[in-house]
């Protein structure tokens, strides 16, 4: 094994730390070399401390060690080669840059345990993403569904808002939805509610009965959490919501809105905001009162495309304050597939809130085929 792949092995880093590691063996060098020639008032030995500093910003404990024992090696060299390595000065020197090396590399050592931890704990949220909010079919009969999730925190991979698809005899049912609030209640709340929607789905015929279901399930979700957590707050989370049927055969979809923004249709290059006329109150509230559930009927033709969004993409600010314009955005791509009218509003999005939401987003695409 040669020199370089040793080092490599040492801590196993990116292409761009390894080519890192040559800068502070660099530094060593140079301080070493002008510390022998310069002036005998001249001491530049308590330079070569930046060398083990330096490596730990990148690299791991045992490169961070190993820069520092070859550190302390140059100012023994120095000290031998000026004076002796017995010369008050030097033994000071040397002993001082010992000490800074262990402790860079004990901090060198927790940061490294810590970005071990980061790692293990996106592995878990990744995990719990692909187990709550899963993937949607990029094919479901006649449909093309694409979907994107944007998370308001850095480094979050769910939310509150929702979305989920279920196959039926018929057709292709669907659900995007926003739980109130944020953090695990809400991410609990979400899971409740794409549970169920995948287990009833299937189950009940009528688009009404689903979501009557659906509320009924947010309800009890909302007392058995009440009852576990003793937080009143739990029993005024809600969940707005928009449930779909789009039946394969015919050229329309049925619609329940539960509060929840309306749906976006694109045909021929204009836009059409599929407004509820008897909107439902989000789930969760119905059982403070008695709740009717209507189904509205829309044509969605062969070449249509369907653009089903959460509030958090309508009601992202610019820095002067003004709300994401979608309709608008929308209106200049309707002739684009799926894919790329979310890639782009993703982007466009991101640019108009300056790379930073204020609340999750989430989108779904859906084109009817040929």
């Amino acid at each position: 094994m040669g020199f370089g792949q040793w080092l490599q092995s040492l801590h196993g880093s990116t292409r761009q730390s390894r080519a890192l590691i040559v800068v502070p063996f660099a530094l060593i060098a140079v301080v070493t070399v002008v510390d022998i020639i310069a002036p005998p008032e001249v001491h530049l030995g308590p330079f070569l401390v930046a060398a083990p500093a330096l490596t730990a910003s990148f690299a791991g404990p045992r490169l961070t060690a190993f820069v520092g024992a070859v550190a302390v090696l140059a100012q023994t060299m120095v000290a031998v080669a000026r004076t002796s390595i017995n010369d008050l000065n030097h033994t000071y020197q040397i002993i001082a840059l010992f000490l800074i090396s262990a402790m860079v590399t004990f901090f060198a050592h927790l940061r490294e345990r810590h970005a071990t931890e980061m790692v293990q704990l996106r592995s878990v949220a990744e995990a719990a993403q692909r187990g709550v909010l899963r993937p949607l079919p990029a094919r479901s009969g006649p449909l093309r569904l694409a979907s994107v999730y944007l998370a308001a925190e850095a480094g979050a991979q769910l939310g509150g808002d929702l979305y989920a698809t279920a196959r039926t005899a018929e057709g292709t049912r669907v659900i995007i939805g926003d739980v109130r609030g944020k953090g695990l209640d809400a991410i609990s709340s979400a899971a409740g509610v794409l549970g169920a929607f995948r287990a009833l789905a299937r189950q009940e015929p009528h688009l009404p009965d689903l979501v009557a279901r659906l509320e009924t399930s947010v309800a009890a979700h909302q007392i058995d959490f009440l009852h576990e957590t003793e937080d009143e707050n739990i029993a005024e989370d809600f969940v707005t919501a928009t449930v779909l049927d789009i039946p394969h055969a015919s050229a329309v979809l049925r619609l329940v809105s539960c509060g929840h923004p309306p749906p976006l249709l694109l045909r021929a290059g204009q836009v059409r905001s599929l407004d509820a006329k008897e909107p439902a109150p989000p789930l969760g509230i119905g059982q403070l009162t008695a709740t009717h559930f209507t189904e509205e009927v829309f044509t969605f033709d062969a070449g249509d495309t369907l653009l089903l969004y959460t509030d958090g993409v309508t009601e992202a600010r610019d820095r002067s304050g003004l709300f994401y314009p979608l309709t608008e955005r929308v209106a200049t791509r309707c002739e684009e597939g799926p894919e790329a009218l979310l890639k782009y509003l993703c982007a466009d999005l991101l640019r108009h809130a300056g790379g930073h939401l204020g609340d999750d987003a989430a989108m779904v695409a859906i084109e009817r085929l040929p």
